[in-house]
């Protein structure tokens, strides 16, 4: 082999193993390249395997309405989950602010107020008002909650994105924000 043809070959060597590299380099240090995902708003059939049949709160347990679910897979992997239950057998008072099963596996904001990881009962109640309890029914926050008449086709629960960032939980045409 002559010199140049062993350049040639080192050269397309060091192509190739940069070129393999790179994705990798890209994905750890949190960058977007071609194909990777942002984050995603989800829609019932998405969550079709991941939210159980049914959900235990305040002594009980409740039959989830996965039809009306939603949430949202962001880029890291992680989930924000939300589906209506169905509250028959509670009290009036736990039924009146636990309308849904709410699952938050990181840290986020709701409303610009703070919300650990976690599983929770949500209601949107009198007052413009949205409550997270514990599983126990112990109210942990409360929010002010908008109204959008603008809404399309208000459903009993979905997912959005919120168009000044983040995104929107919505009870029919009522709903709260939040972001990671």
């Amino acid at each position: 082999m002559n010199k140049q043809t062993i350049l040639k070959m080192a050269t397309a060597g060091v192509m190739a193993v940069a070129m393999m590299c790179v994705p990798a380099a890209i994905q750890a240090q949190g960058g977007s390249g071609a194909g990777s995902a942002a984050d995603k708003v989800l829609k019932p059939a998405d969550l079709q395997k991941l939210l159980p049949a049914s959900v235990f709160y305040r002594g009980q347990s409740a039959t989830t309405q996965l039809r009306n679910s939603g949430g949202v897979k962001f880029a890291d992997g992680y989930f924000v989950l939300a589906t209506l239950v169905d509250t028959s057998g509670y009290s009036s008072s736990v039924a009146a602010k636990y309308q849904a099963y709410f699952v938050t596996e990181v840290p986020i904001q709701v409303g610009g107020q703070a919300l650990p990881a976690g599983v929770y009962g949500v209601g949107f109640v009198e007052g413009s008002k949205f409550v997270v309890t514990d599983v126990g029914a112990h109210d942990l926050l409360t929010v002010t909650s908008g109204e959008d008449a603008g809404l399309k086709r208000p459903m009993p629960l979905q997912v959005t994105t919120d168009p000044a960032g983040g995104f929107r939980l919505y009870a029919g045409r009522r709903y709260v924000s939040f972001t990671k």
